[in-house]
């Protein structure tokens, strides 16, 4: 179902505080243009924890509508249970084919009942889910063996960067699914999935999320190029002038994963507004080095073709 860089797209806001559906469209649009695998929309760059349920379900809605079958539509759910129930109804009255299952709210919570959330949500609708391991919601090799083999789950989101846990949990399902014939994805999900991606590779998780992907898609696309090509030295360029300054800045302030997505956004020339509190706006000394950094990544790729 899945294959390639995957999309996940802002949620546009306008001076009013407002979702801006009709730029959400175009920044959907012109993101499906350049070639992803799937749209994850309304998720964490899609600043999901702070959606309402009715604007989430217009946002799905247009996403599907603006996508027109191109690629195929995951929509974020969480939170508590029951908005976690909500929000998955709502991905799928909306027309979403399928289900990334978000962290619940700020609980910590032993492996055992991730599995039962999961197993509730996923029991509410027949959309394939994705979970997602980060923050308080980490499985264990039990864990991810047990929702692996729910119907409807079809895939495992890694946020955390523990390796070690990773390569033990994609052994133990690929193990327990053998002879099924279910098609299981693994994920790298961290911020800045570029720059781990080549040790995630080494595990056989190919798939990954690129929050670069919705800003600048031709830096996005070329690294995963590289990446499948061989090209060490592209990748290695790439990730020296554009993926490692960007995450120094990414980790000067905090929620900046997302708000510098936003602010790329921006620059690109759609108008999507200011991220929503409790996240912050990046100051103009890093919006300057934002541009100066892009602006590097872009230089990479022009001399790479100019050696070609």
């Amino acid at each position: 179902m899945l294959d390639g860089v995957l999309f996940f797209p802002v949620t546009p806001f306008g001076p009013d505080g407002e979702v801006d559906y009709d730029r959400l469209a175009e920044h959907i649009n012109r993101g499906v243009a350049a070639g992803p695998g799937g749209v994850f929309v309304a998720c964490g760059t899609g600043e999901f924890h702070a959606l309402g349920l009715s604007e989430f379900g217009e946002i799905v809605r247009r996403t599907v509508e603006t996508v027109a079958g191109r690629v195929p539509v995951f929509a974020g759910a969480g939170g508590s249970l029951v908005q976690a129930k909500e929000f998955a109804a709502s991905a799928k009255a909306n027309g979403a084919n399928g289900i990334l299952l978000l962290p619940p709210y700020l609980v910590t919570m032993p492996p055992a009942g991730l599995v039962e959330y999961t197993r509730a949500v996923a029991q509410t609708t027949d959309l394939p889910v994705i979970v997602y391991n980060r923050s308080n919601a980490v499985f264990d090799e039990a864990g991810a063996v047990a929702v692996a083999q729910l119907p409807t789950v079809i895939g495992f989101k890694d946020g955390t960067g523990d390796l070690d846990n990773v390569s033990r949990i994609v052994i133990a399902v690929k193990a327990a699914l053998a002879g099924t014939g279910k098609d299981f994805l693994f994920f790298n999900g961290l911020p800045t999935a570029e720059i781990t991606q080549q040790a995630y590779r080494a595990l056989g998780v190919t798939l990954y999320s690129s929050a670069t992907f919705a800003f600048a898609p031709d830096l996005a696309l070329a690294f995963y190029n590289s990446l499948e090509t061989g090209n060490t030295e592209l990748t290695e360029a790439l990730l020296r002038e554009f993926f490692h300054p960007l995450v120094r800045l990414r980790n000067k302030v905090p929620g900046y994963a997302v708000s510098l997505v936003k602010e790329g956004v921006r620059m690109e020339g759609i108008a999507a507004g200011p991220v929503r509190a409790p996240l912050v706006d990046l100051t103009d000394e890093h919006r300057a080095e934002l541009a100066r950094i892009t602006a590097a990544g872009r230089a990479v790729l022009t001399d790479s073709l100019a050696t070609v």
